[in-house]
């Protein structure tokens, strides 16, 4: 069933951390849920969780509603928090047994889930390690398994890949694609790159708000519109080339840079053709002509440059409860 959130919203004093955020998620998606820092992405994650109430507005997880049965929500969600909560003196196994014991796995299932877990998160050469003597990955390997011991439908992960080395960031990404085949999760990450390899939607907050949500290809498109060209000529010294490009209909702006010209233009302008044509009427050598994806990050920074007030929890005024989690 997924999660769907209608119009949440949460005020601290005069500050709206969260301010009307409405989505949906279904089973079997892996939803990128992005924002600059202070946009109210943890503190929209802890509402989910159970871990804050909000002021205003409310969501359901697998179907069951945050104010009616909170605890159904809570054994339904998996939560991996920024900065993983870990008993870093407890070897692994350990941590393990006492998570599934908290989480309410069956006892005669306990020992399978556990062994489940090391094996899909790769852990059982580090089975009888404290925890305190992995590495960083191994650490988030840890903290997603005990996210996972009680097979959860829904997975909230905020920030799974901070402090991370590249290897370690492509197997947690793998392992992420994995189990989002078969459950829901929603993943927060400043990486973008690494979100856009690795989930089918993105939700993009600013200030409390949604500004942009759907498909990676279909925010560049709404969003960055226009076309984008990478273009080489060669051409007589005395040719004004970059003027005869600027002339072409369409064409809004041309920036050489290293030998090459970028040209922005109207999405409805035929602008590869008419460089083309253009070229081939002046005997100029086309060299290369390539279209500019616009990435991400082109989008992320068009919709939050604008200047901002921070808004998540690290501002604003919070109980000692409500300052970070604690392990299991």
């Amino acid at each position: 069933m997924g999660i769907t959130a209608s119009n949440l919203t949460k005020v601290y004093g005069t500050q709206t951390a969260v301010d009307d955020v409405s989505f949906e998620m279904s089973t079997g998606e892996v939803l990128g849920f992005l924002g600059p820092n202070g946009a109210g992405k943890t503190t929209t994650m802890r509402i989910l969780t159970c871990y804050l109430n909000p002021t205003a507005g409310s969501a359901t997880l697998d179907g069951y509603d945050i104010h009616d049965h909170p605890e159904e929500v809570r054994r339904r969600i998996g939560y991996l928090p920024e900065g993983t909560p870990l008993y870093t003196d407890v070897p692994v196994i350990d941590y393990l047994r006492l998570s599934a014991d908290l989480q309410s796995v069956p006892e005669p299932k306990i020992n399978d889930r556990i062994q489940e877990m090391m094996d899909v998160c790769g852990l059982g050469p580090e089975r009888h390690k404290r925890i305190g003597e992995l590495s960083k990955g191994f650490q988030q390997r840890v903290g997603l398994a005990q996210a996972l011991l009680h097979d959860p439908p829904v997975l909230i992960l905020d920030e799974p890949t901070t402090g991370l080395d590249p290897n370690q960031i492509v197997e947690i990404r793998e392992l992420i694609k994995e189990i989002g085949m078969e459950k829901t999760v929603m993943l927060s990450s400043h990486i973008l790159k690494e979100v856009e390899m690795t989930c089918d939607r993105i939700l993009i907050i600013d200030q409390g708000r949604v500004v942009a949500d759907g498909p990676t290809d279909e925010l560049r498109e709404q969003f960055m519109g226009g076309t984008r060209l990478r273009v080489s000529v060669d051409a007589p010294v005395e040719a004004d080339v970059p003027a005869a490009l600027e002339g072409l209909g369409g064409v809004a702006s041309v920036q050489r840079t290293n030998g090459t010209y970028e040209l922005s233009a109207s999405s409805e302008a035929n602008t590869a053709a008419n460089v083309f044509h253009l070229c081939a009427d002046r005997s100029w050598v086309l060299t290369e002509l390539t279209p500019i994806e616009s990435s991400l990050e082109d989008v992320f920074r068009d919709l939050t440059e604008s200047p901002e007030t921070p808004a998540d929890t690290a501002s604003a005024p919070q109980s000692p409860a409500e300052a970070g989690a604690s392990p299991p």
